[in-house]
């Protein structure tokens, strides 16, 4: 009989993952971890199930534009797939924006519901994309004390009801623009009335040539009112609803979806705002430093959706390597190749403890406040996480497509889409060098001071030989950054070296947070696997100083 290869397949994705499981033993109480536990039970079974067998069956079809009715009226209507649609009410039924707010679990609120989105994301082709906007605008009008605005989008942005809720999309980019926001040539023109409840009603007339979210029901933009000056200074933030009461486009014209490398499944559109009814968010002025929430969470999603996607590319070549034989044994027990998915996973587990003490702060910021210690290290993190998970996610794809060697080059296998969704993570939300740059400015501010401290921390209960090393490491390598820093004499010397500062002190961060959390796993759950994966981290990019003690890599391949 001719051999036949079999597929990779999954299981439940919550009860395969002993990092989330094992993190999440660690950071909730007892009786919040025994009431969420069945929900994220429920959504690791349709993630790696119904949602992921409909993800390879839909893998062809994509989102259609009509832009007129059969009649020549203009509708600009945008049709998702099935997989989208099914997604849609998976994660409005789930409430995978409105856990946040209904803070059922309090400050942790946020880990329930980035739990929740971590498994529901790499099934949902990038079906988080109008969730995180979602949230970001939930968590703007939140945060601008917009009454009249929230009384009005809440109920829908954050309803577990499928038939009421709205996504909100985030249009910013211009052509003249996409990191320098400020060069928006969107006009805000007044009609000198109010809309949506809000008075200082205006007009907008633009082109945004990058809107992701396209079919959302409301958004928020940036324009430029009459003599306001040139800059983000001189923008408004917005708040519009895509249609008007009948139905028809709010002065939305769209004129193209983008043909992108991925992301297929995301209505990515180009469209031109022909005097969309629009209410200002917070006042007329300072647009760009009001879109601050909404970009700290939008980030905040892009790392832990990077993390979903190393860890299901993980899953696959993992499940592979157990199928597949090749020199007469199970790929799984090649030395190399077991040492090849060994660096993936520590690279995984690193990222993972990385973004989720992001979604801490998050949450903790939101449900109690944080002293200014932990205020700045939230604001020097959060650009450090996204910039890193998602460098991190794209080689974890790059490593997974090649462990399927030819197969993983073909398109109807769906690995290819693993690499080429990854791809964006770099690029939403901040490329690399925008963030590294951001992150520069909150160092002016604070120092690396708030840093230290949470390496300092972090480290001080290592007792573990080893992780005691691993914590020292980490504390090095930030106080060689730091040094670093203090020795430029010339802005631009900074600025040409941001992104290796970034890498660098994002890396310790992983390290200390990885090792802190194995010296748990070691004593309470006897489990020495996160030790493992933290020496093995050591070894990619910060030193060698584990080389002696690295353990054979099969067990930490295997995961078991």
């Amino acid at each position: 009989m001719t051999f036949i290869q079999d597929g990779p397949t999954l299981g439940n994705q919550y009860r395969d993952d002993r990092v989330l499981r094992s993190y999440l033993a660690r950071v909730l109480e007892p009786a919040v971890a025994a009431r969420v536990a069945p929900e994220l039970d429920a959504v690791g079974e349709v993630s790696g199930g119904e949602l992921y067998l409909l993800q390879l069956a839909d893998r062809q079809n994509e989102p259609r534009h009509l832009p007129f009715d059969p009649w020549g009226r203009r509708i600009d209507r945008i049709e998702h797939t099935a997989l989208w649609q099914r997604a849609a009410r998976i994660a409005v039924e789930h409430g995978l924006v409105a856990t946040a707010y209904e803070r059922a679990s309090g400050a942790a609120s946020r880990i329930h519901q980035f739990a929740l989105v971590y498994l529901f994301d790499p099934s949902s082709d990038v079906y988080t994309c109008p969730l995180a906007m979602t949230d970001g605008a939930a968590r703007t009008l939140l945060a601008h004390k917009a009454t009249a605005l929230a009384e009005r989008a809440l109920p829908r942005l954050l309803s577990r009801d499928p038939a009421l809720a709205w996504t909100s999309g985030q249009w910013m980019t211009e052509r003249t623009g996409g990191s320098d926001v400020g060069l928006s040539e969107t006009r805000a023109e007044p009609t000198g009335g109010s809309a949506y409840g809000v008075p200082d009603a205006h007009r907008l007339f633009g082109n945004k040539w990058f809107t992701s979210a396209a079919a959302a029901d409301m958004a928020l933009t940036l324009g430029r009112p009459p003599g306001a000056p040139a800059g983000g200074k001189g923008l408004a933030l917005f708040y519009l609803e895509t249609r008007d009461a009948l139905g028809a486009p709010n002065g939305v014209v769209i004129h193209r979806l983008k043909d992108k490398l991925g992301t297929r499944k995301l209505p990515t559109a180009e469209l031109d705002l022909e005097g969309a009814l629009a209410a200002p968010v917070a006042g007329l002025a300072n647009g760009v430093r009001a879109i601050t929430p909404l970009l700290n969470t939008t980030r905040t999603w892009n790392a832990v959706c990077s993390v979903a996607a190393m860890r299901r590319a993980l899953a696959l070549a993992r499940d592979y390597a157990r199928r597949r034989s090749q020199f007469g044994a199970p790929v799984l027990e090649q030395p190399l190749h077991a040492d090849t998915l060994a660096g993936m996973q520590a690279e995984y587990e690193g990222a993972f403890h990385l973004a989720f003490r992001v979604v801490e702060l998050l949450g903790l910021e939101e449900a109690a406040g944080l002293d200014d210690r932990r205020a700045a290290l939230l604001r020097i993190v959060t650009p450090i996480a996204k910039l890193l998970t998602a460098k991190q996610a794209v080689a974890i794809a790059s490593e997974a497509l090649e462990c399927f060697a030819g197969a993983g080059y073909c398109e109807d296998t769906g690995i290819p889409r693993l690499l080429r969704d990854a791809q964006v993570l770099s690029i939403w939300e901040g490329t690399t060098n925008v963030l590294a740059l951001d992150l520069l400015r909150a160092l002016r501010k604070t120092g690396l001071g708030p840093f230290k401290a949470e390496l300092e921390e972090l480290t001080a209960t290592l007792r573990d030989d080893a992780l005691g090393r691993a914590g020292k490491l980490a504390l090095a390598s930030a106080e060689r950054v730091e040094r670093w820093l203090a020795e430029q004499l010339e802005p631009a010397a900074v600025e040409a070296g941001a992104r290796r500062a970034a890498f660098g002190l994002g890396r310790a961060l992983e390290l200390a947070l990885l090792a802190r959390h194995a010296q748990w796993a070691l004593d309470v759950e006897k489990d020495p696997r996160p030790a493992r994966a933290a020496a093995r981290f050591a070894l990619g990019g910060l030193g060698e100083l584990f080389a002696p003690m690295l353990e054979p890599s099969a067990a930490l391949a295997a995961d078991r």
